[in-house]
């Protein structure tokens, strides 16, 4: 697996902002290690005392999968997976070396597959894309608390 990790210190944040964040190589490998890396970020919280429900916890690791995953098929290179969590909000920020931003496709449900963008929506409070000089971030956030 190709995956340098700077866990960002979080021994020293309050609990109202709890941030992480990892760098992969953009190979399918950070699919697994990407949703790893978002429960190894929610045990901590835990620990610190800020609990996330079960149901939250598969819905993290689903969005996570998913913005990772499009990563993998449409952006060549290298990306940042950051997540901070924040007033019972978890932000999950994923930056990429492709300048399009996603776009969900119209509603079919007799469509096989692509539906990615769709689950990211129906489980975010907020979605928004941001182009950056090397491509763009795709920032959600996920009511956890």
């Amino acid at each position: 697996m190709t995956q340098s990790a700077r866990k960002e210190d979080r021994s020293t944040a309050p609990l109202s902002a709890l941030r992480a964040g990892t760098a992969y190589a953009g190979d399918p490998s950070m699919i697994p290690a990407a949703r790893d890396f978002a429960d190894a970020f929610l045990d901590d919280a835990a620990a610190r005392g800020v609990q996330v429900a079960r149901r939250q916890r598969d819905a993290v690791r689903l969005v996570v999968s998913e913005l990772v995953t499009n990563v993998v098929r449409h952006a060549p290179g290298p990306c940042r997976l950051g997540l901070r969590l924040r007033d019972g909000t978890l932000e999950v920020s994923v930056t990429d070396t492709s300048p399009s931003t996603p776009a969900p496709l119209p509603r079919d449900p007799s469509r096989i597959g692509q539906h990615g963008l769709e689950i990211v929506h129906a489980l975010c409070v907020a979605v928004e894309e941001e182009r950056t000089p090397a491509g763009k971030t795709v920032r959600v956030c996920i009511a956890v608390t």
